[in-house]
């Protein structure tokens, strides 16, 4: 279903005007962009109240949530390592002992690989995890795109583009 005029739109949405949306209006209204013939939207996103901060908004959400996924997962693989290394350290002050028998020291070596194959398989976990983050992010995008937020955001920084080279 094409949504040709703002007639339309309003009636989609049930409002009688487009002062009246509320949050949950807002998102309804960015869930039908796709659905509004380019006219009607650029139209819209013009005459709508603080839909292009709320678009501004969204795509700042998603971004902060990666950011702060990504930094997690920065710091979860540094304690890891640093621990990690410790271990390492403590089984090489018992490999260097003169006493040691050969059948501890070999004990110990294969602890000592068993560490970095601890190691290995965290970064492994970690650089999984990172591309489902990855993959997530750009999926929330795309969707943000795909409603029109992305065209919105675009308008609205060309309008300011636009009133700063005017005013010059």
């Amino acid at each position: 279903m094409t949504l040709d005029n703002e007639e339309a739109v309003r009636s989609a949405l049930g409002i009688n005007s487009f002062r009246e949306l509320s949050k949950d209006k807002m998102l309804a209204f960015a869930a039908s962009m796709p659905d509004m013939a380019k006219e009607v939207r650029m139209k819209l996103i013009d005459q709508i109240p603080g839909f292009q901060k709320f678009a501004l908004d969204a795509v700042s959400a998603v971004e902060r949530v990666f950011t702060e996924t990504m930094s997690n997962e920065d710091k979860r693989s540094e304690r890891i390592h640093e621990s990690l290394a410790d271990v390492r350290e403590a089984i090489t002050s018992q490999l260097q002992r003169d006493d040691i028998s050969e059948e501890h020291a070999a004990f110990l070596t294969a602890k000592l690989m068993e560490t970095a194959m601890v190691e290995i398989d965290s970064q492994n976990d970690g650089r999984e995890h990172e591309a489902h983050q990855a993959g997530e992010t750009r999926k929330a995008a795309v969707a943000l795109a795909g409603i029109g937020l992305i065209a919105a955001i675009v308008l609205a920084g060309g309008k300011v583009a636009l009133g700063r080279n005017s005013s010059a």
